[in-house]
């Protein structure tokens, strides 16, 4: 009988550590930890992230900019992907972000203490990442997708711009899937030739989202159609995002390497994503509706 209860005992516990566990570990796809090789993808535009999980360097004369921290334990990835290109960690002199939530900004705590760097944070997205994920409209509730706060050092506004060095990114608020989800646009170099380039935030209207009569953020679907009309004037050359699937980056990635004319140029690329993921917000949105009506 103690042989059974013991045994039931440390079963018990077992599945104690083993729920405990499975608590603290945030849900995300395995690719989102996965390496991928650091490259240059246009003028100074370089990727550091992971296979699954984009981040940008722009690399200036004056120190650099980091776009998305990503993951907790992504910093060190982030740090020899920098430092694989020939760059130095420390020199990263400003900290962006495209939106909040953790798998693009649980590693900012780490980043600015490790470079000492300057946070700026779109205005809806600040007290999200200085509560480290406790006031984000969907997931503050959530204990597995919270992560260390960040103490922001620059609110940044619609339109507002980020300058270092030769480098200037222009921030654009096309919130919905936060409340202060940004796009950054910039202008790059290359053979002589100048580009604009697009960063997109995140478009898409992740699953559980209310869009109808959402009591924590009332005005979500105003804000996915001004951000959508947003992203359909902004003038795009090169079609960069938050996710290297939105563009397609692994094939364009083994493209680049074969030659050939630069395949991160893809304008019409950029209008079909937006096209697409306007499409996907429109119809969830006359889906959610019907279910309101039929209450």
């Amino acid at each position: 009988m103690l042989t059974r209860l013991m045994l039931f005992g440390s079963a018990l516990a077992l599945a104690a550590c083993l729920f405990a566990q499975a608590s603290t570990q945030a849900p995300g796809s395995p690719d989102w930890s996965e390496p991928f090789p650091a490259h240059r993808m246009i003028g100074n535009i370089y990727y550091v992230g992971s296979r699954g999980l984009a981040s940008y360097l722009i690399t200036t004369p004056a120190g650099h900019i980091l776009i998305n921290s990503n993951l907790k334990t992504s910093v060190p990835l982030i740090r020899e992907n920098i430092e694989k290109l020939g760059f130095h960690f420390t020199d990263v002199k400003v900290l962006l972000i495209s939106h909040a939530h953790f798998d693009h900004d649980a590693g900012s705590a780490e980043i600015k203490k490790l470079t000492g760097a300057r946070y700026m944070v779109m205005e809806g997205d600040v007290s999200v990442v200085e509560s480290g994920g406790k006031t984000d409209f969907q997931y503050g509730d959530d204990a597995t997708l919270l992560y260390p706060p960040t103490k922001v050092d620059r609110v940044l506004h619609d339109g507002d711009v980020v300058k270092l060095g030769d480098a200037a990114l222009t921030a654009h608020k096309t919130a919905g899937h936060t409340q202060g989800c940004t796009t950054w646009s910039l202008r790059v170099s290359e053979a002589g030739k100048s580009y604009d380039v697009v960063i997109v935030g995140s478009p898409n209207v992740n699953p559980g989202y209310k869009l109808v009569h959402n009591a924590r953020y009332p005005e979500i679907a105003e804000d996915y159609a001004h951000g959508f009309c947003v992203l359909k004037s902004l003038p795009c050359d090169v079609f960069l995002g938050a996710h290297g699937s939105y563009y397609g980056m692994e094939a364009k990635y083994a493209r680049l390497n074969a030659g050939g004319p630069n395949p991160y140029i893809d304008s019409a690329g950029y209008k079909n994503y937006v096209a697409d993921r306007e499409q996907a917000f429109l119809a969830e949105l006359q889906k959610q509706k019907a279910a309101v009506k039929k209450q």
